[in-house]
C-alpha cells in the first residue's frame, strides 16, 4: 500500500514533513518517495514538464517523467504536489562564508558555529550548494569535507581557500579585515607562485585573485603577479577566478589565461573583442548583479523589504541597522549611490549581451562578503535582476542550476534527472510567470531529505 502525503497548500501544512513521523521516518529508512503532480523545471533549459512525477531513492533522483507513466514500489511515500512547481536547488558559484556575523566583519567570525549558521540559512532559502570564493581560513577544508559527507545540516560547500590579493589593495582590508591565514598579498611574482603552491596543496576547488583598484582608491594587482598566479595554478591543474570591475582588466586577465570572470564588467559595455575572446577561450562569466544594488536598495525601502522573505533572512543586528533612520539617510546620501546604480545597469546590459552571444554564464552574488549581501536572499534577488536584464526566467534558473554546476565541474547536481542528487525546491507558484515566485518556497529538499519548509518558518540567528 502506498503512503500518500499531500503538499501544502492542498491538504496539509508542510509541518508534516519535518515531524518525527511520515516522510522523515521514510527517508531515514531509505523508503522511496515520489513527488506527484507538480510542474517540473529540470534545470536544463528545456520547457517545464506538467503533471510530473519525481521519484527519490535515498539521496538521488531515480525517475522523472509524466505522472501517469512513472512506476515505483508499492510502499512508496507519495506526496501530492499538484499546483506547485519544482526546480533544482540553487547553486552559488560566488559567495563567502565566515566573514560576517550580524553587522560585524572580523577574523574571529571565521569559526565553525558561524559558518554552519550561514550554510543552514543558504539551505533554508533553497541554495543547496555554495562556493566560498576566497578569504577562507584553515578550517575550510574540514568544513568542506563535512558538508560533502552530509555530516552537518546546511548547504554543501566548495571554495577557493584563501585567495590572492594586492598589497594595500583589493580586497580592502578596512572593509573586509581577515586574518593572515585567510588571504595572501604577494609583492613579487615568486611570492605569488609560492602562495599558489601552498593553496593547491590542500586541493581547493578553485584559486581566486583580486584585480581591481576599488574605484581608483587603491593599488591594483600588477600583471606580473596575476600572470604568475595563473601560470602556477594551471601548471598544478587548478583553475583561477578573477575579481574584476573594468573591461580592460577583464581583457587583460583573459589574455593571461583566466578561467572564470568572477564579477560582471561594470564600467562600460562589453565589446565584440571581449565577447569573442570569452567564447574562444570558453571562459565562465558570473555577473553578481546584486553586488552593487545591495549598497543602496535596502535604504530605498521597496515594499519587498517589509516582507518575511527578506526580513527573516536578517540577523537581529542587521535588522536593527536597516531600521535606523540615521543609517538609511546616510546610505542614501552617499556620493557613490549614482555610481552603484550605473554599475547595476551596465552589468545588466553586459550579462544580456554575453548570454545572447553564447558566452558561458553562471551564477553568484558575492553573498556573505559584507552584511548587506545576505545569504540566501541575495540569490533570489539575483534571479530577479537577471530577468531585469532581459533574460527569461527559464534562462536565469538554468544559469543558477545546470550552468552553475557545470562551472564547478559537478556532474551530480544542477538538474533533476535520474542519477542526480535530489536537491530541489518546491514552490507554491510558477517562477516562469514571475521570477519572484522563487521566493514562494514550500519546501527544500537536499540530498533526498526534506530539510526546510516555508521561509516564513525560518529566522536568521
Amino acid at each position: 500500500m502506498r503512503l500518500k502525503i499531500c503538499c501544502f497548500p492542498l491538504y496539509f501544512s508542510l509541518g508534516l514533513f519535518s515531524g518525527a513521523t511520515g516522510i522523515s521516518n521514510a527517508q531515514e529508512g531509505g523508503q522511496t518517495v515520489a513527488l506527484i503532480g507538480a510542474r517540473l523545471i529540470d534545470g536544463t533549459g528545456e520547457p517545464p514538464l506538467e503533471n510530473a512525477a519525481l521519484v527519490i531513492q535515498r539521496e538521488t533522483v531515480s525517475a522523472v517523467g509524466p505522472a501517469d507513466s512513472i512506476k515505483f514500489p508499492n510502499d512508496t511515500a507519495v506526496i501530492d504536489c499538484h499546483g506547485q512547481t519544482i526546480i533544482p536547488g540553487l547553486i552559488s558559484d560566488h559567495s563567502h562564508v565566515g566573514l560576517v556575523d550580524g553587522i560585524s566583519i572580523k577574523p574571529e567570525n571565521y569559526n565553525q558555529q558561524n559558518i554552519l549558521r550561514q550554510l543552514r540559512q543558504y539551505e533554508a532559502y533553497g541554495v543547496t550548494t555554495v562556493t566560498a570564493l576566497g578569504l577562507n581560513g584553515s578550517l575550510f577544508y574540514q568544513l568542506r569535507d563535512d558538508q560533502h559527507s552530509g555530516k552537518s545540516q546546511g548547504a554543501d560547500l566548495f571554495g577557493a581557500f584563501r585567495g590572492i590579493g594586492a598589497p594595500l589593495g583589493a580586497p580592502p582590508a578596512a572593509m573586509i579585515p581577515v586574518s593572515t591565514d585567510q588571504l595572501y598579498r604577494p609583492e613579487t611574482a615568486e611570492e605569488a607562485r609560492t602562495a599558489v603552491r601552498e593553496i593547491v596543496a590542500g586541493h581547493p576547488d578553485l584559486v581566486k585573485i583580486w584585480v581591481d583598484d576599488l574605484l581608483a582608491t587603491s593599488p591594483k594587482m600588477k600583471p606580473e603577479i596575476y600572470k604568475a598566479v595563473i601560470e602556477e595554478a594551471h601548471h598544478a591543474g587548478f583553475r583561477v577566478a578573477a575579481h574584476i570591475y573594468y573591461l580592460e582588466d577583464a581583457k587583460a586577465v583573459l589574455r593571461a589565461g583566466i578561467d572564470i570572470i568572477a564579477h560582471g564588467v561594470r564600467d562600460r559595455p562589453v565589446d565584440t573583442e571581449f565577447i569573442d575572446e570569452m567564447k574562444a577561450r570558453s571562459v565562465w562569466y558570473i555577473a553578481t548583479l546584486n553586488l552593487d544594488e545591495c549598497s543602496y536598495i535596502f535604504a530605498e525601502q521597496p515594499a519587498w523589504t517589509k516582507e518575511p522573505f527578506f526580513q527573516n533572512a536578517l540577523q537581529p543586528a542587521l535588522k536593527a541597522q536597516l531600521s535606523d533612520p540615521a543609517y538609511l539617510e546616510k546610505t542614501l546620501k552617499s556620493p557613490r549611490v549614482p555610481i552603484f546604480k550605473q554599475a547595476v545597469a551596465t552589468n545588466q546590459a553586459n550579462i544580456k549581451a554575453l548570454y545572447d552571444a553564447g558566452v558561458k554564464v553562471a551564477f553568484g552574488t558575492d553573498s556573505g562578503a559584507i552584511p548587506p549581501r545576505i545569504p540566501g536572499f541575495a540569490e533570489h534577488r539575483e534571479l530577479q535582476l537577471m530577468e531585469g536584464s532581459g533574460l527569461t526566467p527559464l534562462q536565469a534558473i538554468s544559469c543558477a542550476t545546470s550552468n552553475a554546476a557545470a562551472l564547478l565541474n559537478l556532474t551530480d547536481r544542477g538538474t533533476l534527472k535520474p542519477g542526480q542528487l535530489a536537491d530541489l525546491i518546491v514552490l507554491a507558484a510558477n517562477p516562469l510567470d514571475d521570477i519572484a515566485n522563487t521566493e514562494k518556497i514550500a519546501a527544500v529538499w537536499h540530498r533526498g531529505k526534506k530539510v526546510a519548509g516555508p521561509v516564513t518558518d525560518f529566522r536568521s540567528e
